[in-house]
């Protein structure tokens, strides 16, 4: 580290042996390139906490690289939620004008953003019409960060026409992939193990975070950060919490925030609260996005830690409360199966009473507990780190432009 600033030296003791040496040496062929990264919200979401960590390393090694934010109309938003929902195969009624909308947003966005730039990636749903800006001296990306597996077929079809235009599309998983005529590659998302929300923290630091919301420390802690977002099941962990309660005594911590770009976020707070209004134990916590080192001292504070997702792109909550040494439980879809190896660091739940079962099994023994936290944080060195990152997305553009 050099004057507090994180460069790619700082991982070294961290990432496994050699990874820092392979950035160095991808990096070396793609000097003087260019990379515009672009998506439609530049606070909450796990897209822009990547993005955020990313440009200065691209920076620092060479790289000219930029990250542009649309902007849309509360119709716009409404309308991307819509699809949001409608790509990961909840039913939703779309209107003709909310499509026209968003085409609208995305030929107005267009105007205002160059694309001057040797790759371009496009960030999930919200910006995907983007694509008609398309220069042929540029390759570009279309990256979906949600499990687009079983997609509401009208919605996908309408996206599928821009999709289709670009060079590549990116996934978290395979199986998330659709029928494309275009190539489809697979990268991870991942943490960044040096950041505010997973730097390693004091016990005054945390136990200063705990004093602030009145949380008990005498009485273990379930904790699960996220979006309050209906595809989380916060009202599910809350059921889950309750059966817990019967048999053990403990709190429950639901902590999280909204996105700019999802208009429903108050909307589900509002259930949460009323759910929990009953029950001292239950702390709701709705935080800025920017509550990095609050999170973090959550998620060290905790027993156990949740993400009962039921529908999940990749989860990084997951990894962050991996990589604090937490045995995590989460919801069996998406990219938290690829993150969790059940029984060894974490497991995987489909009910409300299978994470209850879990939640006892976890609290009632606790050397089991810490045995699988403690394979959960080197599973998640080895696998989801932004070094590891770095290299696959370096790995690709030295690919794209046959360099």
């Amino acid at each position: 580290m050099s004057n507090g600033k994180i460069t790619l030296e700082s991982y070294r003791e961290i990432a496994p042996k050699g990874t820092v040496d392979l950035v160095y040496k991808l990096a070396k062929r793609l000097n003087g390139r260019s990379i515009l990264h672009v998506n439609s919200t530049r606070l909450g979401g796990g897209v822009a906490e990547i993005l955020h960590r990313f440009i200065p390393l691209f920076q620092e090694l060479g790289i000219k690289a930029e990250w542009e934010v649309i902007s849309g109309s509360p119709l716009f938003y409404k309308t991307t939620k819509s699809f949001h929902n409608a790509l990961q195969g909840h039913r939703t009624n779309i209107l003709p004008e909310m499509y026209d909308e968003y085409i609208k947003v995305n030929k107005k966005n267009a105007k205002h953003i160059s694309f001057d730039f040797d790759i371009v990636i496009i960030h999930d749903p919200q910006p995907a019409g983007l694509i008609i800006k398309k220069r042929k001296t540029s390759k570009w990306l279309w990256r979906c960060h949600i499990d687009i597996s079983r997609p509401d077929r009208k919605v996908w079809h309408f996206l599928r026409d821009y999709v289709s235009r670009y060079d590549g599309a990116l996934f978290s998983l395979a199986s998330f992939a659709q029928k494309l005529p275009i190539p489809q590659y697979l990268i991870y998302p991942s943490i960044d193990p040096l950041s505010d929300k997973n730097r390693e923290m004091t016990k005054e630091e945390i136990g200063s975070v705990l004093e602030r919301y009145s949380i008990p420390v005498d009485k273990p802690i379930i904790l699960q950060v996220s979006r309050f977002d209906r595809f989380k099941d916060p009202l599910g962990v809350i059921e889950s919490y309750k059966l817990v309660k019967k048999y053990n005594d403990c709190c429950l911590i639901l902590a999280g925030g909204g996105a700019t770009d999802d208009p429903e976020g108050e909307q589900v707070l509002s259930e949460v609260k009323e759910a929990a209004s009953h029950d001292e134990d239950i702390f709701i916590i709705d935080l800025p996005a920017d509550s990095n080192i609050e999170i973090n001292a959550l998620q060290r504070a905790a027993s156990v830690i949740l993400q009962k997702s039921t529908k999940e792109g990749f989860g990084l909550t997951v990894a962050e409360g991996m990589w604090k040494g937490k045995p995590v439980i989460g919801g069996a879809v998406g990219g938290i199966t690829a993150q969790i190896i059940y029984g060894e660091t974490g497991f995987t739940v489909n009910s409300i009473e299978g994470c209850a079962y879990r939640i006892r099994y976890l609290l009632n023994n606790p050397e089991e507990s810490d045995l699988i936290g403690e394979k959960a944080k080197e599973y998640t060195r080895r696998n989801f780190l932004i070094i590891r990152h770095l290299c696959d997305y370096f790995a690709l553009m030295k690919a794209l432009l046959n360099v």
